[in-house]
């Protein structure tokens, strides 16, 4: 699961991911720009805590590297390697060779951003000392297969959830370009522009803006729509892949948490029964942000679905909205900090690490025992539950409807 923040991996971990990956604000590929940063201030402190929860963590360099950067990281690898991360994942051949010069002992994963794509280029990795290939997203299962059947000793980790980038691998210039350099894709700042509406305008008729429209559906003619193969996990698993990869470093922690636990749950469902039904943990998926779920190339041969477009939204749009998070419990009444507006009475779920049910917030009062009719952006307050939370450290509370999916 992805770790934007030392919170996110916490409740990624908490909510059932084996591993997390995160990057820090000048190596990755999510330049992060609010909330807390990782940085070398504390990214050992944050790999600390999650292997003190037994759990690994791959730090991400994987931003193609000009001279400036290398020069960066060559000051700074040392403590890097201080906080003894897992794995790094890298996608650039000098910063691997930077990482085999200072970091020896730690293992190489080859980002997706590699795009590697065939058994042939997974044996190159192999030889040149990686344990793992991140595939690029344009395989497909039964290339997979083939790959893990020719190069059996080699890691296989697939994306199976979260957003997808127009272009090949991720590789893409048009944020560079509409931006006049300032956000470079590439250098983890992409202002995702193929997320934008775009209208055409004739160069003799300036001011005059004409939709661009395919089969009437919309402008957003770039925006694809988020992958979800939680329908597939159990041939992913017969392909013999070793990891499955969730993008989302920038998304809240609701999302990490929701899709998380899912997941978690779907997979160990495939463990017990690979025909189980993965109906129920879909619609859960729905309940997250997403704009609209594809299979991408996973079924095809090299070839995009034609419905792997969001042509009339570019934001995600969540079945259900996250509403507060529950951190502390005293004489009956639990301690929220509020996302989203919700009054007393009203139906809403409550997740944790280990429970998932609807109930009700019978009273709510500030810190000084103001009663109160509802909770606002930003409160925190104490609230009484129609139902006890057991797990209620890492509880989260959302509306109970799925919009549109019914």
């Amino acid at each position: 699961m992805p770790a934007g923040s030392k919170e996110k991996l916490e409740y990624a971990i908490r909510y059932g991911a084996d591993a997390v990956y995160l990057g820090m604000v000048d190596f990755s590929l999510r330049a992060m720009r609010k909330g807390e940063l990782i940085t070398l201030d504390n990214l050992k402190d944050i790999i600390d805590f999650a292997h003190e929860l037994k759990k690994k963590v791959y730090l991400t360099l994987n931003i193609f590297a000009f001279n400036n950067d290398i020069k960066q990281l060559e000051g700074c690898i040392e403590r890097i390697s201080d906080a003894n991360p897992d794995s790094l994942i890298v996608s650039d051949v000098g910063i691997m060779q930077l990482a085999k010069r200072y970091m020896p002992s730690t293992p190489l994963h080859i980002s997706t951003q590699a795009s590697t794509l065939n058994y042939e280029a997974v044996k190159f990795w192999e030889d040149y000392g990686a344990t793992r290939v991140i595939l690029g997203r344009e395989v497909n299962i039964n290339d997979m297969r083939e790959i893990k059947e020719k190069v059996p000793n080699m890691e296989i980790e697939v994306f199976v959830h979260g957003a997808q980038c127009v272009s090949f691998s991720g590789r893409c210039l048009i944020s560079d370009y509409m931006t006049n350099g300032e956000r470079k894709a590439n250098q983890g700042n992409c202002c995702q522009p193929c997320r934008w509406s775009y209208k055409l305008v004739e160069e003799t008729r300036p001011g005059q803006y004409y939709d661009i429209e395919q089969n009437e559906r919309g402008t957003h003619i770039m925006s694809t729509k988020d992958l979800c193969l939680v329908h597939h996990l159990n041939k992913l698993i017969d392909a013999g892949v070793d990891s499955l990869k969730v993008e989302g470093r920038t998304k809240s922690l609701y999302y990490v948490s929701a899709v998380a636990k899912t997941y978690r749950e779907a997979i160990d469902a495939v463990y017990k029964d690979k025909n189980a039904d993965m109906t129920p943990y879909f619609n859960e998926l729905l309940k997250v942000g997403n704009r609209g779920y594809t299979t991408g190339f996973y079924l095809g041969d090299g070839e995009y679905p034609s419905d792997g477009y969001s042509y009339d939204i570019s934001k995600g749009l969540a079945g259900s909205d996250f509403l507060c998070e529950i951190h502390d419990k005293k004489d009956g009444y639990y301690k929220i900090k509020t996302k989203n507006k919700f009054f007393i009475n009203e139906d809403i779920e409550i997740i944790s690490p280990s429970e998932k049910f609807t109930t009700q917030a019978l009273e709510m009062k500030s810190d000084d025992g103001e009663a109160k009719e509802f909770a606002n952006t930003n409160d925190e307050l104490w609230v009484k539950f129609s139902n006890d939370i057991n797990d209620y450290k890492y509880a989260i509370a959302r509306t109970v409807g799925i919009k549109g999916a019914d």
